[in-house]
This record gives structure tokens, C-alpha cells and sequence, in this order.
């Protein structure tokens, strides 16, 4: 079965850097696209970056410019680089993952999802 899982999270001052990590198992990676998103009191879940399968990437606004996305098909993983952290970037990180581009985008819920990261930044 479809299984992701994040790694990577933690605290870190405000202007630091963290790398997430998301492993996924159990389909074929590269046929998939993934996103990143995150999870705060104040925000259900909002998007933070997509990467299809076709290698189309968006950067939520608030994070374009400070946060990159990328995928290791070989490894079957996607990668958040975030740097110059802000303390409005605390909240829960989840990878997701869908064969359509849609969901991803908005259009839909993803069909998968992984247990979440918790990032602070103080």
C-alpha cells in the first residue's frame, strides 16, 4: 500500500534553515506528483509547494524566493530546502502525493498523505 513518510522537521531560529524529507513506498514514485503542505491554528492546510510529475513546480506566495522543492526519483523521495525560516513558517508539514495534477493544486484532495513534521521557528 501507498505509504509516505516526512522526516527532517524541528526547531530552528527564526532566519535558520531545515530540510524535510518524504519517502514514499508502495507505488510507482515517478509517475506521481507531490506537494508540500502545512497545517496551522489558523489555516486547516494550505499549500505550500507542488512538484508534478511532469516536473511543474508552484511556490505558495509567502514562501517563493526562501523555500525549494525537489524530488530523487532514484531514492523515492521529495525534498523541501527552506531557508531564512520566519516565524509564521511554524506549523505541521505533510508530503502528499496523487497521480493527477489537481488535487495537488486545489482542485481536490490528494489521494495520499503522510503522518506530518512538526516545524517551529521561533
Amino acid at each position: 500500500h501507498v505509504q509516505l513518510v516526512e522526516s527532517g522537521g524541528g526547531s530552528v531560529q527564526a532566519g535558520g534553515s531545515l530540510t524535510l524529507s518524504c519517502v514514499g513506498t508502495g507505488y510507482d514514485f515517478s509517475s506521481f506528483g507531490m506537494g508540500w503542505y502545512r497545517k496551522t491554528p489558523e489555516f486547516e492546510r494550505e499549500m505550500v509547494s507542488v512538484l508534478t510529475r511532469d516536473g511543474t513546480i508552484m511556490y505558495q506566495t509567502s514562501v517563493e524566493g526562501r523555500f525549494t522543492v525537489s524530488r530523487d526519483n532514484g531514492k523515492n523521495t521529495l525534498y523541501l530546502q527552506m531557508n531564512d525560516l520566519k516565524t509564521e513558517d511554524t506549523a505541521v508539514y505533510y508530503c502528499a502525493a496523487d497521480r493527477r495534477s489537481e488535487p495537488l493544486f486545489g482542485m481536490g484532495v490528494p489521494a495520499y498523505w503522510g503522518q506530518g513534521t512538526q516545524v517551529t521557528v521561533s
